[in-house]
Formats: C-alpha cells, structure tokens, sequence
C-alpha cells in the first residue's frame, strides 16, 4: 500500500531515498531528482494530442499540463469503454463474428493499457502537485 505525504523541502531531499511505488512510469524520473519534470513533461506529452506540444504554457508548467493530461486520458477511457459496448451491434452486419470477437479482444487490450496510463497519469500528476510517495511498512 502506498500513502502520499507532503514533499520535504529542497534541503531535507535525498536523491538515494527517493521512492516511487510500483507502476511508476520508467521514463520518468522520480520526483526530487534532477531533471524530474522535464521527463514528467515529455511524460505527459506524450499521452496527449500531437498538437498540444506547441503550447508554450504546456511545457512552463506541468502541472497545468498534467490536468490537460488527465483530461485526455479520462476521455479515451470513456471511448474505449463507448466502443467496446457498441461493436457487436455496430459491425454485426458487416463482418464475421470471429472478426467481431478480434475487435472486441482488441478493445479489451486497449481498455488494460489505457488502465495502466491512467494510472501513471494519476501518479506523475499528484508528484506535480508536490506530494511524495512513501513507502509503508
């Protein structure tokens, strides 16, 4: 079980101590060392539109990036969930069932890996917010 707590402040961090709980993004570096929000935001870029990397404001600030992140993500989740419900009926009359049960594994595996983004999303944005994940006993 992992618990978020306040960040120490820059003379309490030790870059050896830092924790970050599983599921963790491994492009990110953790949070407190050096360079750590440049790779939370290229992170974060990456999960969203192509077209978002050319707001200045984006890059500035993180955080503000990471809610636009979150929002995307939310969304595709909702989408994948939208088409999974709907593609036995929406392709019915167009192709065989064993394509139907091909799209539809495909949309489950779309579902898990948006699961695991959502989740390091989540993570990456709380870190941003200057929370710290602390390891429990």
């Amino acid at each position: 079980m992992v618990s978020l707590v306040e960040r120490p402040g820059p003379a309490q961090r030790q870059e050896s101590s830092v924790y970050v709980p599983p599921g963790w993004p491994g492009r990110v570096r953790p949070p407190g060392t050096s360079d750590w929000e440049l790779t939370a935001t290229e992170f974060l870029l990456d999960c969203c539109p192509a077209d978002y990397r050319r707001y200045r404001l984006l890059r500035r600030h993180p955080v503000v990036l990471a809610m636009f992140a979150t929002v995307f993500v939310e969304a595709q989740v909702a989408a994948s969930r939208d088409g999974l419900a709907g593609v036995r009926v929406g392709l019915a009359d167009f192709v065989e069932p064993e394509v139907i049960g091909e799209a539809v594994e495909v949309w489950s595996q779309q579902q898990a890996w948006l699961a695991r983004l959502r989740r390091e999303v989540g993570m990456v944005t709380e870190a941003l917010r200057g929370r710290q994940f602390v390891r429990r006993l």
